[in-house]
């Protein structure tokens, strides 16, 4: 959900800056802008670069879970899965599809989970409507190693929170979705999937936990496998209310001066096993399509924004710890969290088929419970103007190693991981103008070997960068209007080698957008209009195969302008 607040300046003036967001768009795009396909030169509807999930070559076993059911307040949809019997696991590729619409009208941007049992299978959030748009959209995202929870018939939830007839809201939330399963071809073989999946989450019919601060945890307790060989955890820490512009945040000490919200402009996501520090997982900047200026995300929204891709954090040093037979608690916390982050999670895990128990031990952990992050401000404050800049930065490096005696000798696992993260803001406040511009990296390189008796060494290197800008200004015009431009660029960058039997394999994947928008107020602080908007966004990839997908959208005045004729949706 999105808010407006307004900033008052050191002179006492009251500058209505729309930093957090706009909730409500009462201006309408142009009364052409319904989509009629994917990809429509002059339209305003949602549209992404994101490739669609490979398919097999086989015929899918398609189960709907849900088939156009209306989201109009909090209560969830409900749904019964059951395995397809047409086509028995295992299955070379499980697909989750959905198609959600909003109707024309006024609304917010609305969090979207859906659930098999207690364990997620989707995460994003919806597209804002407008008076003259309702929005449609695809998405869609590979499942394949969350087989074990469709072996099983169990109850579905699809929670798609919203709230129509008060405060002028009008905009009703549709959604479909189904799972499909690909069987495998004639002698193809079935690829390496979890075994064990292991939930996070608020129950047994799912639902994410709030982490309020740095303190707050979202925890599961099993008893698992005595024969875990892999050990995997993928998470999810949506930032939320105060949190939602965390990248926005500066020092609490300068924070009312500033007119931002507090607890610097770092948050990390902490794994920890039986309160013994296992892992870290980067917050990767999700914008919403009611973030900071409605009109920037019309019609591409911002990177991942409509379909959530988790951090997979490997925990595999730890898998003889997990198969002694013994509870342990998993646990996820957000550090610096100020309310609030909505978590989830998923312990994936993969067994030694040929023995039922597995030794072996934790040898090495150098992972510090808590970052230690620096802050420095550099700010000049006159009682007419502030200027200067805050920064926060964290760098740490640590090594897990671990090891198991399988049926097939014994595995050592050791992860070597690097993160790097910085956050640095300047500003210029005076009687006329609010300028917050905002850079900020966040790199993590692990480098992972697994030494198998009998086996050469097998290395894999991932490189994981999230750059961000955010420059946002407003300056008071001759007539008293008030013009507001923001300017946002935002990557998602994965670099993974592999290094096998002195094969190497490299894939790559940049997901890249440019947005920019200019909202005008009038002197009461209401929105007159929103003029020069442009966005563009580039998804490139290559896998392991050497197989390639680019696609690259255009788009001005919140409608689409171009695609490439590589974009295959």
């Amino acid at each position: 959900m999105s808010r407006i607040v307004a900033h008052s300046l050191p002179t006492g003036k009251l500058l209505p800056l729309f930093v957090v967001s706009i909730s409500i768009l009462t201006l309408a795009l142009t009364p052409h802008a319904i989509a009629s396909g994917p990809y429509v030169i002059g339209s305003g509807n949602t549209v992404t670069a994101d490739p669609n999930i490979t398919r097999p070559s086989t015929k899918p076993c398609v189960v709907p879970l849900l088939d156009h059911a209306q989201f109009a307040n909090f209560t969830p949809n409900t749904f019964t899965y059951t395995p397809p019997t047409d086509c028995p696991g295992p299955w070379a590729k499980v697909i989750f599809t959905a198609n959600i619409t909003v109707t024309p009208g006024i609304q917010f941007d609305r969090t979207a989970n859906f659930w098999l049992g207690a364990t997620n299978i989707y995460f994003g959030t919806t597209a804002e409507p407008s008076p003259n748009l309702g929005p449609k959209w695809h998405v869609e995202s590979d499942l394949t190693d969350y087989t074990p929870i469709f072996m099983i018939t169990q109850q579905g939830t699809a929670d798609i929170g919203n709230i129509v007839g008060q405060d002028g809201l009008t905009g009703i939330i549709f959604a479909s979705a189904n799972l499909e399963f690909f069987p495998l071809a004639h002698g193809q073989t079935a690829p390496v999937t979890a075994n064990a999946v292991l939930p996070l989450s608020a129950g047994s019919t799912g639902g994410t936990v709030s982490l309020n601060n740095t303190a707050s945890t979202l925890s599961g307790t099993f008893t698992m496998p005595t024969n875990i060989e892999n050990a995997y955890l993928d998470v999810f820490a949506q930032s939320q209310s105060n949190d939602e512009f965390w990248y926005t945040c500066v020092p609490n000490d300068v924070s009312q001066e500033l007119f931002s919200c507090g607890n610097t402009g770092f948050r990390e996501t902490e794994i920890s096993i039986d309160n013994q520090p296992a892992g870290v997982a980067p917050v990767f900047p999700w914008i919403f399509t009611g973030g900071i200026d409605p009109f920037l995300w019309f019609p591409i929204p911002g990177v991942q924004t409509l379909n959530f891709v988790p951090y997979r954090v490997d925990l595999t040093p730890f898998a003889a710890l997990l198969s002694n037979g013994q509870p342990h608690t998993v646990s996820l916390g957000v550090f610096n969290a100020n309310s609030s982050f909505s978590a989830t999670a998923s312990l994936l895990l993969y067994l030694d088929a040929g023995s039922t128990q597995v030794t072996g031990a934790l040898t090495k952990n150098t992972l510090a419970a808590s970052p230690t992050p620096v802050v420095t401000e550099n700010l000049n404050a006159t009682s007419t103007a502030i200027t200067g800049n805050v920064k926060v930065t964290s760098n740490r490096s640590f090594v897990l190693s671990g090891f198991v005696n399988t049926s097939h000798g014994k595995v050592i696992t050791t992860l070597a991981q690097g993160e790097s993260f910085a956050n640095r803001q300047s500003f210029k406040i005076n009687n006329s103008t609010f300028q917050q511009d905002i850079s900020q990296a966040t790199d993590v390189h692990t480098q992972t070997t697994v030494a198998a008796s009998g086996k050469p060494t097998v290395t894999n290197v991932r490189n994981f960068e999230f750059p961000l800008t955010v420059d946002i200004v407003q300056q008071v015009q001759s007539s008293g209007n008030i013009n507001q431009t923001t300017t946002i660029s935002q990557t998602y960058d994965v670099q993974q080698f592999t290094s096998q039997n002195g094969t190497p394999f490299t894939s790559l994947l940049t997901n890249a957008a440019e947005h920019q928008d200019t909202l005008v107020f009038n002197s009461s602080g209401q929105l007159v209009s929103s003029m020069n908007q442009s966005s563009a966004q580039l998804y490139d990839a290559i896998d392991s195969t050497g197989a390639s997908y680019v696609c690259t959208l255009t788009a001005a005045n919140n409608a689409l302008t171009s695609f490439a004729k590589t974009c295959s949706k």
